[in-house]
């Protein structure tokens, strides 16, 4: 006997996508509950908060960047929205990127992503090195060339996912702070979870949302298990005195020594500065090679970081897929649905997430634009299907 729902959705996870999923289901007349044991916290409290959809462009990912970009031209309205029903000031600045070249084999790979950027219909200026310093004066004078990108904005991630909860409350989302322990399957359908102290919880739909941590829910027939996996990340906080403001004014981006590097300004006077991206499972230590790293790179690219204080160091761990890209929509399980596998990109497509999500729920129906990502791409008979 299939126990009784006591939700129309029950979201497994409580970071910034299952948040935005729980929302916007609620808004939509769904009765919606939430299962995680910290609503808010996950990858989200380390990561940036770039909505660089231009500057995050990479050779291979173009059926991505058009999710990218349908996210990014959503983020204005919503972030408005969200503070409107919150009151809460999310930090959304529409400041642009400025990617930059410290060598000429950088300055070699700028030029291409240039290149790539305008064959795919992108804003972006290519500047000296000289013009480059005169729109960012702490620049180091070996800066070779850049590309200036005005389209690329800023979110705090801290604020939005603080905002979604008070949001998901209002809106009569229900919180279950435990751990999802197992799914359950009654007749070959999702109809809930059982929590780590052993309460069951009933749905008519299970989405699972839980990150890095989406595969190891136990209970979940091997066929509609999520490949997804957890990349580490580490990350700097340090704070700009007043007499060092404005130290930058938009974000800036560099390879260096073929690592990717970013220095995050926020107008509360924070500067963020990641992100190393580390394949070690599920370790989440923060190590002295990773914080020097960090910093050596960052004093190449800006030597006059090396003054500011250091006020937080963390790692997290991103939900990485095969191909870099979500998982959204049904599975294969009658019932079970997947919102997950957004590897560096689940501050930045939080927007256009919680309205797939939302238009599936409601209406049985995968958006146009979320179907290159559905679920059963990775099916062992999709993927038979793809050429050698």
């Amino acid at each position: 006997m299939s126990p009784t729902p006591t939700s129309d959705v029950l979201v497994v996870g409580g970071g910034v996508i299952g948040l935005v999923t729980a929302w916007r289901a609620a808004q939509r007349g769904l009765a919606t509950a939430v299962v995680d044991p910290e609503p808010g916290g996950g990858a989200a409290r380390v990561a940036a908060g770039m909505l660089a959809a231009v500057t995050e462009l990479h050779y291979g990912e173009q059926t991505l960047l058009g999710l990218n970009l349908r996210s990014a031209r959503r983020y204005p309205d919503f972030a408005a929205e969200l503070t409107e029903v919150t009151g809460q000031d999310l930090g959304y600045r529409r400041c642009g990127t400025l990617a930059v070249a410290l060598d000429a084999d950088d300055r070699t790979h700028l030029r291409e992503l240039h290149a790539l950027q305008q064959r795919s219909g992108l804003a972006s200026q290519w500047l000296s090195g000289r013009e480059c310093r005169r729109l960012e004066p702490m620049l180091a004078p070996g800066v070779r060339g850049g590309l200036r990108v005005d389209g690329d904005h800023q979110v705090d991630p801290r604020r939005l996912a603080s905002a979604l909860v008070t949001a998901c409350e209002r809106a009569g989302v229900v919180f279950h702070r435990a751990w999802a322990e197992r799914l359950t399957v009654v007749r070959e359908r999702a109809a809930g979870v059982r929590t780590a102290d052993g309460t069951e919880l009933a749905a008519g739909r299970v989405v699972l949302a839980a990150g890095s941590l989406s595969g190891r829910l136990a209970g979940l027939p091997e066929q509609v298990r999520p490949p997804v996996r957890p990349v580490k990340g580490q990350v700097l906080r340090l704070a700009v005195p007043e007499r060092y403001a404005p130290f930058l004014s938009r974000t800036v981006r560099a390879v260096v020594r073929g690592g990717q590097l970013y220095l995050v300004p926020r107008e509360n006077g924070e500067l963020v500065v990641g992100a190393t991206s580390e394949e070690l499972g599920w370790d989440t230590t923060v190590t002295a090679g990773g914080v020097y790293e960090l910093l050596r790179d960052a004093h190449e690219l800006v030597p006059g970081i090396t003054e500011l204080p250091l006020t937080e160091t963390r790692a997290g761990l991103r939900p990485g897929s095969p191909d870099n890209a979500p998982l959204l929509g049904p599975t294969e399980l009658d019932g079970l649905l997947l919102a997950t596998g957004h590897h560096r990109n689940g501050v930045l497509l939080t927007p256009v997430t919680g309205d797939v999500m939302a238009h599936v729920l409601t209406t049985g129906e995968l958006p146009e634009e979320a179907r290159p990502f559905a679920p059963g791409r990775f099916t062992a008979a999709a993927l038979a299907e793809q050429p050698a």
